[in-house]
Protein backbone atom coordinates (compact mmCIF):
# COMPACT_ATOMS: atom_id res chain seq x y z
CA UNK A 1 0.00 0.00 0.00
CA UNK A 2 1.39 3.22 -1.04
CA UNK A 3 -0.05 6.95 0.06
CA UNK A 4 0.05 10.03 -1.52
CA UNK A 5 -0.34 12.86 0.25
CA UNK A 6 -1.38 16.60 -1.04
CA UNK A 7 -2.55 19.85 -0.04
CA UNK A 8 -1.29 21.98 3.32
CA UNK A 9 0.49 25.50 3.09
CA UNK A 10 0.62 28.66 5.00
CA UNK A 11 -2.39 30.24 6.28
CA UNK A 12 -3.70 32.76 8.58
CA UNK A 13 -5.66 32.22 11.67
CA UNK A 14 -9.24 32.06 11.03
CA UNK A 15 -8.72 30.47 7.28
CA UNK A 16 -9.01 27.00 5.89
CA UNK A 17 -6.94 24.35 4.06
CA UNK A 18 -7.55 21.29 2.65
CA UNK A 19 -5.06 17.93 2.72
CA UNK A 20 -5.68 14.68 0.55
CA UNK A 21 -4.50 11.04 0.53
CA UNK A 22 -4.97 8.94 -1.96
CA UNK A 23 -4.13 5.34 -1.12
CA UNK A 24 -2.87 2.53 -3.80
CA UNK A 25 -2.36 -0.69 -3.95
CA UNK A 26 -4.49 -2.48 -1.75
CA UNK A 27 -6.60 -5.01 -2.03
CA UNK A 28 -8.76 -4.77 1.37
CA UNK A 29 -12.21 -3.04 1.86
CA UNK A 30 -11.40 -3.35 5.67
CA UNK A 31 -9.56 -0.50 6.57
CA UNK A 32 -9.08 3.56 7.90
CA UNK A 33 -7.66 6.35 6.85
CA UNK A 34 -6.69 9.22 8.76
CA UNK A 35 -4.60 11.65 9.57
CA UNK A 36 -1.94 12.27 12.43
CA UNK A 37 0.08 15.50 12.94
CA UNK A 38 3.53 15.94 14.75
CA UNK A 39 4.68 19.34 15.85
CA UNK A 40 8.14 20.01 16.68
CA UNK A 41 8.83 18.65 20.16
CA UNK A 42 5.80 16.78 20.19
CA UNK A 43 4.20 13.79 20.54
CA UNK A 44 2.46 12.40 17.62
CA UNK A 45 -1.08 13.59 18.06
CA UNK A 46 -3.98 12.52 16.36
CA UNK A 47 -6.43 14.20 14.06
CA UNK A 48 -9.49 12.21 12.07
CA UNK A 49 -9.89 8.83 10.72
CA UNK A 50 -12.93 7.63 8.59
CA UNK A 51 -13.60 3.77 7.89
CA UNK A 52 -13.80 3.00 4.36
CA UNK A 53 -16.32 0.64 4.44
CA UNK A 54 -18.87 2.48 7.12
CA UNK A 55 -18.35 5.73 6.49
CA UNK A 56 -17.66 6.19 10.34
CA UNK A 57 -15.26 9.48 11.31
CA UNK A 58 -13.54 9.86 14.09
CA UNK A 59 -11.96 13.45 15.66
CA UNK A 60 -9.67 14.32 18.14
CA UNK A 61 -11.01 16.71 20.76
CA UNK A 62 -8.17 19.47 19.51
CA UNK A 63 -10.02 19.63 16.09
CA UNK A 64 -13.38 18.34 16.58
CA UNK A 65 -16.15 21.11 14.64
CA UNK A 66 -13.60 22.38 12.68
CA UNK A 67 -11.94 20.02 10.83
CA UNK A 68 -14.32 17.43 8.56
CA UNK A 69 -12.76 14.07 6.94
CA UNK A 70 -14.69 12.63 3.85
CA UNK A 71 -13.75 9.96 1.20
CA UNK A 72 -14.36 8.45 -2.47
CA UNK A 73 -14.54 5.10 -2.00
CA UNK A 74 -14.38 4.73 -5.80
CA UNK A 75 -10.63 6.75 -6.05
CA UNK A 76 -9.43 5.43 -2.64
CA UNK A 77 -8.63 8.81 -1.85
CA UNK A 78 -9.56 10.62 1.17
CA UNK A 79 -9.55 14.71 1.93
CA UNK A 80 -9.63 16.79 5.30
CA UNK A 81 -11.26 19.93 5.13
CA UNK A 82 -9.81 22.09 7.97
CA UNK A 83 -11.16 25.68 8.93
CA UNK A 84 -11.22 27.67 11.03
CA UNK A 85 -7.59 27.01 11.62
CA UNK A 86 -5.70 28.10 14.58
CA UNK A 87 -1.68 28.80 14.98
CA UNK A 88 -1.53 25.56 17.49
CA UNK A 89 -2.94 23.42 14.33
CA UNK A 90 0.55 23.83 13.08
CA UNK A 91 1.94 20.55 12.23
CA UNK A 92 3.51 18.18 10.18
CA UNK A 93 0.45 16.41 8.95
CA UNK A 94 0.78 12.72 8.39
CA UNK A 95 -1.98 10.55 6.21
CA UNK A 96 -2.12 7.05 7.60
CA UNK A 97 -3.46 3.94 6.32
CA UNK A 98 -4.65 0.79 8.70
CA UNK A 99 -6.32 -2.50 8.20
CA UNK A 100 -8.55 -4.29 10.83
CA UNK A 101 -7.96 -1.01 13.29
CA UNK A 102 -10.66 -1.84 16.35
CA UNK A 103 -12.57 1.14 18.21
CA UNK A 104 -10.37 1.53 21.13
CA UNK A 105 -7.30 1.85 18.90
CA UNK A 106 -8.71 4.40 16.42
CA UNK A 107 -7.13 6.93 18.09
CA UNK A 108 -3.62 4.92 18.60
CA UNK A 109 -0.65 5.64 15.66
CA UNK A 110 0.27 2.04 16.46
CA UNK A 111 -2.58 0.96 14.67
CA UNK A 112 -1.73 1.98 11.44
CA UNK A 113 1.01 0.49 8.93
CA UNK A 114 1.29 2.44 6.49
CA UNK A 115 2.11 6.23 6.38
CA UNK A 116 2.45 9.12 3.75
CA UNK A 117 5.06 11.87 3.47
CA UNK A 118 3.88 14.41 5.74
CA UNK A 119 2.76 17.54 4.38
CA UNK A 120 3.23 20.67 6.63
CA UNK A 121 0.22 23.18 7.61
CA UNK A 122 1.55 26.45 8.79
CA UNK A 123 -1.00 28.89 10.83
CA UNK A 124 0.04 32.40 11.20
CA UNK A 125 -1.51 34.69 13.95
Amino acid sequence: VQLQASGGGLAQAGGSLRLSCAASGHTSNNYAMGWFRQAPGKDREFVAVIRRSSGYAYYGDSVKGRFTISKDNAKDTMWLQMDSLKPEDTATYYCAYGRGVILSSISNSRAYDRWGQGTQVTVSS
